[in-house]
This record gives structure tokens, C-alpha cells and sequence, in this order.
């Protein structure tokens, strides 16, 4: 049975009772830890019990600056759960770092967490994926309900994700739900592992959460404000001076006062002042949203930048057209260079196939950043019109300097060979 079948077989393995509601942890909602001696009881405990230790984080995403956790759930066999917050206890938390540091954590979509968890301390020895394990399974939906509802039979009700984890204090309906998101995940765990092992993934799905475990945060890219919504509506480059000068001093603000930056001041009202380009505060004030209570006590921050940005030399400002780190956008590419847009259109067939016939998505299968890159002007070959000594070995040390796993260059490497040196391609500039 190839692979492709076992996933198809999985997946119609459907729960055929109705999946029942889980309402509350069975063990009931416990306590939150606030305190240092708090801590260092519930690591003895944790210490204590058997097995991989089921983790999840709430943050507070659009309320706060900050990546920082604000509720800390962990769940582990013979120990029960725990919530802990970690606001009053940062500084105490070394010995719940000895206690789980070295356990495989189990958590659904790992990146997300990971990072707010290190700034505290707590690192996993070895991890497990479920979010991107069910994804490597081949599931059409990989949300922790979803997959808990397919695998589990149980329905878990989700209502308070986007809240603002940050209030205090934390209202015991999302305790509640906090506690229920580590409640059957060690169970998840074993079902997802099981499908990973029965379609001869389990190796892939190792190499990739080692993968997650162990990657350094990505450095911010260059010229965000250039995300700015809206910006494409401006039309001249001392409007994006406007522009970049606002969002620079709202980052600095929020970064401050830890608060999320659309919340001291939207985009909509900074592409609106790049606009109108007001001379004194009366004009500022007299825009959307710079005239309410809260972005009035900032307004000569707000008109400092705009007087910043009209001060500048033509030479120092932003040009239009946005510099790009790597190949421009996929929709320039059969103006800029056909070659290279026809090498993107048949190593992107080869790559659907792929993901059809192993069931993983093409994104999993290879980043969709590195193979534009490869295709672009990866191979030094594709600026010559000629075809290396061996294309396959060359695509191979180009992915693996790309940070491609050893198990996606085994199913890649071959057909995108065959896919980009099918026939030599004449040579050709950029």
C-alpha cells in the first residue's frame, strides 16, 4: 500500500459516534502558581511523574508588544496539571526548568510557543509536534479541536485564544479552556504518532520537530514598515518617508509601553497623515483617529516624525519600488526572466506531485522561500544556459545549505532535477 493510501485509509477511519463534549478538565480546574514556593512544589511533582510532558502557552497577540507568555499550562502522567503564572515567578522559575528541561514536551504548533518559553528558561530536551505531525500525516485540518474531534472522539470547545492573556485576574472560564488545551494532549500525541507509523513517517516527523526544537528566531526583515496597510496606495517617496518615520516612532512606543502597535495607533491613520502631510498639530488633530484621547497625549511624537520625514534630502528618502531580499514577487517573474519563471512553473508541478502521492502539503515538502531561490538563480548553471555534471548533487548541497531536512532532499532532489534540467535552457541576465 503506498503512502498515499495509508494516509487516505487514516483519514476515513472517522469517530462514528458523535464526538463528546469535553467541558472541564477531570480532574477539575487547579489553582493557578504565583508564587516561588509554589513553583518548587509543583517541579517536584512534575519530577515525579512518567513520561512526555504535555506543554501550552497563552500569550497575549495584538494586546502586547511582547512574545512573553502569560499563562503557562503543563500536564504530565502521575502529575496531573498545572497552570503557572509566570509574571510574579520569572525570576523562580529555575527549578521547574531542572524538573521538565530534559522531558519530551508535547505541544500543537510548537513555533508558536517555543520562543516566548526560552525567554524564561524552559527549553525542551526533545519535542513533539502535533500540529505539524498531523500535517506530515497527511490531515485536512490540523487545528487542535479538529484533530482532537477526528482522533479522539472528543469535542473541545475553543472560545477564548485571542484573548488578552496579559489581564489580571484571568477569569475562571479561561482557566478553564487553558486547562483543556493539555487535557488529552499526551492522548493526541499517541494518535498522531501511531498514523506517522504506520505510513513510514516517523523518521520525517523526528527530523522536523528537531528541526523546530532547534532553529534560532529568524532576524526581523528589513524595512517593515514597508508592511504598513495601505502603503500601496501612496504614490510618491516623500509619502513613505511619512510613512516610515510614524511606524518607526510607533514601534519605539509600543516596544516601550509593551503594547501592541495597532492599538497606540492603526495603519489606516498613517497612511492618512502621509497623505494629508499636516504642517502644525491643529492638522494632525483634525485627522482620523489622531484627534481621540489616546493618540492626543502623542501627538507631538506623531507630527515630530511627519516634520522628520518633510526635512529630509530627496537622496534620503525611501525609493517606491521596495528593495527585495531574494527573487522579487512570483508575478514579476515572466517579465524579469521567463527562464527562470518556466523553471518555477515545472519544479512547482514536481513538487504537487509529490504532495499528492505522500500526502504531506508542498510547503512541508520544501519551503516555498527556498525553491523560488533555486529556481531563480540558485545554480550558478542557470546563468550560463548550461546543466551542471550532476544536477541532482547540485540541488542537493544548494537545499542543504538552505536548511532542508535530510529527508526532504531523499523525495526532492531527483524530481526537481529531472524538472529543471529536462532540457538546457539558453543562457540568458537577469
Amino acid at each position: 500500500m503506498s503512502v498515499a493510501d495509508e494516509s487516505a485509509k487514516f483519514q476515513g477511519e472517522e469517530q462514528d459516534a458523535a464526538a463528546v463534549p469535553l467541558l472541564e478538565p477531570a480532574e477539575g480546574v487547579p489553582p493557578v502558581t504565583d508564587t516561588a514556593r509554589a513553583v518548587e512544589q509543583i517541579a517536584a511533582r512534575l519530577a515525579a511523574g512518567t513520561g512526555p510532558l504535555a506543554v501550552d502557552a497563552e500569550r497575549a497577540s495584538g494586546f502586547r508588544y511582547s512574545n512573553r507568555a502569560y499563562l503557562i499550562q503543563l500536564r504530565r502522567a502521575g502529575s496531573g496539571t498545572v497552570l503557572i503564572d509566570p509574571i510574579p515567578v520569572t525570576d523562580a522559575l529555575e527549578p521547574l526548568a531542572e524538573a521538565i528541561n530534559g522531558l519530551e514536551w508535547v505541544l500543537h504548533s510548537a513555533d508558536q510557543d517555543l520562543p516566548g518559553l526560552a525567554e524564561l528558561g524552559l527549553r525542551p530536551a526533545r519535542l513533539f509536534d502535533t500540529e505539524l505531525g498531523g500535517r506530515l500525516a497527511g490531515f485536512e485540518r490540523v487545528g487542535l479541536a479538529a484533530m482532537v474531534e477526528k482522533l479522539l472522539g472528543r469535542e473541545l470547545r475553543k472560545g477564548h485564544g485571542a484573548a488578552d492573556w496579559s489581564t489580571r485576574p484571568l477569569p475562571d472560564d479561561w482557566l478553564n479552556y487553558a486547562a483543556l488545551d493539555v487535557e488529552l494532549l499526551l492522548e493526541l500525541r499517541e494518535a498522531v504518532a501511531g498514523s506517522l507509523h504506520d505510513q513510514g513517517k516517523t523518521d520525517w516527523a523526528a527530523q522536523e520537530f528537531e528541526h523546530v526544537r532547534t532553529i534560532e528566531p529568524a532576524a526581523p526583515k528589513p524595512e517593515r514598515w514597508r508592511r504598513t496597510s495601505g502603503i500601496h496606495t501612496l504614490r510618491r517617496p516623500r509619502q513613505l518617508a511619512v510613512v516610515r518615520e510614524l511606524w518607526s516612532t510607533r514601534d519605539d512606543l509600543a516596544r516601550s509601553r509593551d503594547i501592541a502597535p495597532a492599538r497606540i495607533l492603526p495603519d489606516s491613520a498613517i497612511v492618512a497623515a502621509a497623505n494629508a502631510d499636516p504642517k502644525n498639530l491643529a492638522a494632525l488633530r483634525a485627522l482620523p483617529v489622531f484627534g481621540g484621547p489616546r493618540q492626543r497625549r502623542y501627538s507631538r511624537d506623531w507630527l515630530g516624525a511627519v516634520e522628520r520625514a518633510r526635512a529630509l534630502p530627496d537622496s534620503a528618502l525611501p525609493t517606491i519600488a521596495q528593495p527585495f531580499d531574494g527573487p522579487p514577487p512570483v508575478n514579476r517573474w515572466e517579465r524579469r526572466d521567463p527562464v527562470a519563471s518556466a523553471r518555477l512553473t515545472a519544479a512547482r508541478a514536481a513538487m504537487s506531485e509529490l504532495s499528492t502521492r505522500y500526502s504531506v502539503p508542498i510547503e512541508n515538502l520544501l519551503t516555498p522561500d527556498l525553491l523560488r531561490r533555486l529556481c531563480w538563480d540558485g545554480l550558478p548553471e542557470f546563468r550560463s544556459g548550461t546543466a551542471p555534471d550532476d544536477p541532482a548533487r547540485a540541488i542537493d548541497s544548494y537545499l542543504a545549505a538552505g536548511g532542508a531536512r535530510p529527508w526532504q532532499r531523499e523525495l526532492d532532489v531527483a524530481p526537481l532535477a529531472e524538472a529543471l534540467f529536462a532540457t538546457v535552457p539558453p543562457a540568458h541576465e537577469h
